[in-house]
Parts: C-alpha cells; structure tokens; sequence
C-alpha cells in the first residue's frame, strides 16, 4: 500500500483515539484536525463555525497555519467554505483557483493553495460548520484515500458528541488595535545570527483577553517585546493605532509605552524602600492623567495594604500592587509576562481575577504563558513554535479564573 495511504489512515486512527477522549465538538475537532496534520496528510486546515446570531455567517474558531484570520468570515453560498456549508455536501478541489474562493492565492496564510478539501460538520441535528484542509507539505494533491481520511475524522467526531454540544455565540472582535505583518526579530552575537521570530502575523483586537502560548525559546516574549515597544523587529510592519512604529527611535517608543501601555511581569519590581501607596505615587509623577494611587489599590483589593511595604506583602498581594501600578497609567493595552508563573495556585487564581475584571472593563490584556489552564480564560489563545505562529484558538466557552484548575 502506498506510504501516504497507510500515513491517513494511521492518522485517522490517532485521531479517532482523541475524539474518544473529547468533551466538547470544538476539542475533538481541533484534535482531529491536529492530527490530521501532525500526519503530513495536510498542511494546514481551519475551522469554521456558522454564527447563528448572524445569518449563518462563518466565522474562523481554530485554524493551524502561519497567519492571523480573525477577522475573516464566509457567507454562506459563497466560496468554497460558504458552498460547502450550504449544500453540506464535502467538495474536494485538488486543483485551486481564485474562483473557488473569496481569497486570493497570496492572501491566505502566505502559501501557495494547490489543493483544498472542505468538509461539513454538524452535531445531532443541527448544522454547524465546515473544515478546511489546505495543501500537503510536499505540495502534491490529495489522494482520494487521504480525502475519505479527512471526511471520516470529521464524521467520527460529530458521531461521537451527536446531541452534546451547547451552541454559543461566535466571538466577534472589536477594532484592531495593533497589527504586525511578516514581523522577524535577529540577535547576534559575534558571528552568529539566532532568528527568533521568522515572520509573525497577529492582530490584536480591542478589548480582548489575547495569551501567547509556547515553550521555551519559542519567540513568544520576544513578540510581547515588540508589541509593547520595549524592542523592535528586524524587520517587518508593526502599527499601532493606525501609526508605525517599526522603525520608531528610542524616544517614539518611549513615548509610545507611556502613553498607551501597562506592564506586568514575573517579577514585581517594586521599589522595597516605599510602601504600596508610594510605589504607585511614583509612576503617578511620569504620566498625564493618572489614577489616584486610592482608586487602583481599591480595583486590585488591596486599600488595607496601602501602607505596607514589599517585604510585608505576600506574593500574590506584591503581583496585585503591580497590576495597580500598571493601572495607574489608565494604559489602552497591558501587556503580562508570566505574571503567575512565581505564585502558588490559590494565589495564581486572586491575580487572574483582578485580570478578569480588568479585560470585563474594557482594557485589551496581551500575556505571556505557559500555563495552558489559563488560556481557558482567553478570547484568543496564539500557540508558537519555532518563531512562527503555529495555531490559533478563538475561544468560545470563556471559563471564569475560578474555574480554572491545575
């Protein structure tokens, strides 16, 4: 039997093992699809579901590719996506062409499109979305085997949660906020040139709860860095605002970070020679417009601290301190780098709460982490590796910090 055949179908068989341990649609298709892919019998793939507070309109939940598609929809009928959905009939393009659909060749994750299988998806009765399977990695078509792989991973999983799934709301996203293109970040030392970022497309939205997921080395501090304009690409777009900053001066990042940006980090860096109230008084002196030092101790729960200092403070309540200080900018964006990753469980959970609250009024929140719990919490969750974005999740059962456990 030909090597790629036997590929799929160990594939399928991986896949059907992981739709066995599912809870919900979105889990056993997102680890089918994963798969499917991790098996070379595609090259990237997409989820989409129908929005059915929108007339149907599909909306992009989960997709394993180079790019951020947040923004993009199919209405249904239209493209291949929206056919599919509408005839709920799989279609299989091994050839590609613009008219199949709505997006050009170029516009799509940066790849060329040879091949493109769309495969509809439901649970009980009730019609949900469409998957998307892009290509192979060594750029040839897809095998009627491999195409009747793809088809039956799907079916499996709606088999599998037929009458269990809880339809939600897509998420929609607000106004983009901050947007890189092709962004790629170089070191060197000496010699030798370590590419950390090899050409990220993000977008990040107004208002959300974004996390930066990865293992270590994986560029994910790196690009938190360069959004929050404490680095800059090597090259590549970064625009925030509608303004770039790519090639900004140390001066326009300054400004830019005052202006618009709060930090919090693994580590507290508060000053330990003042007490809470006077940690926060002292960023108060750097900014227009500030928060009363009284009003962002009372957001974080901490009034009763206001006069204690670092060293009679525990973990978590120094970490609130630090989310005070960064509100004490009143910042259109803040930006955590592992701002748990040093507290214990319980503490770990007040922290997430007053983030929580934060994102609920209205503040777009980027984090770093490697605690995958968390991103449970996210409206987005972007996986990295190697440099690249890797997948992207768009969360539709946003759980409460309380519900996180590990």
């Amino acid at each position: 039997m030909d090597t790629s055949v036997v590929k799929a179908y160990r594939a399928l068989h991986e896949a059907q093992n992981a739709i066995s341990r599912a809870q919900t649609l979105d889990e056993a298709l997102q680890e089918g699809l994963k798969i499917i892919i991790g098996n070379c019998a595609a090259g990237a793939g997409v989820i989409w579901y129908a929005d059915k507070t929108a007339g149907d309109l599909l909306r992009p939940s989960f997709w394993v590719c180079s790019t951020d598609l947040t923004s993009r929809s199919h209405v249904p009928g239209e493209g291949a996506v929206g056919r599919v959905y509408q005839s709920q009939k799989a279609e299989r393009y091994l050839t590609f062409t613009e008219g199949d659909d709505p997006w050009t060749v170029k516009d799509f994750a940066g790849i060329d499109v040879n091949a493109m299988l769309c495969v509809p998806f439901s649970s009980g009765d009730q019609l949900l979305g469409c998957i998307q399977f892009i290509n192979k990695p060594d750029g040839s078509a897809f095998t009627t085997e491999e195409a009747d792989v793809c088809e039956m991973m799907v079916i499996l999983a709606g088999m599998a949660l037929e009458d269990n799934e809880n339809i939600l709301p897509a998420w929609e996203p607000g106004r983009v906020v901050i947007r890189v293109r092709d962004v790629t970040r170089e070191f060197q030392n000496g010699d030798t040139v370590t590419q950390v970022l090899k050409g990220v497309n993000l977008d990040v939205y107004e208002g959300e709860f974004l996390v930066l997921l990865g293992e270590s080395g994986c560029g994910k501090s790196t690009l938190l860095n360069i959004l929050g304009g404490m680095d800059h690409p090597t090259s590549g777009s970064f625009e925030v605002f509608g303004e770039e900053y790519a090639n900004a001066t140390q001066s326009q990042l300054t400004d830019y970070r005052r202006d618009n940006i709060g930090f919090i980090f693994q580590s507290y860096n508060l000053m330990p020679n003042l007490n809470a109230k006077q940690n926060l008084e002292l960023i108060a002196t750097l900014v227009d417009n500030p928060m009363s030092a009284d009003e962002a101790l009372e957001i974080v729960n901490l009034s009763d601290r206001k006069t204690n200092y670092p060293s009679q403070m525990s973990g978590g309540q120094q970490q609130r301190v630090s989310i005070a200080r960064a509100l004490m900018k009143r910042p259109r964006i803040i930006m955590a780098d592992e701002p748990t990753a040093a507290l214990d469980y319980t503490t770990s959970i007040e922290v997430l709460q007053v983030m929580e609250r934060i994102v609920a009024e209205g503040t777009t929140m980027v984090m770093v982490t490697h605690n995958e719990e968390i991103c449970r919490m996210a409206d987005r969750v972007v996986r990295m590796r190697n440099g690249r974005m890797d997948e992207v999740t768009v969360n539709r059962r946003k759980a409460h910090a309380t519900d996180l456990v590990w």
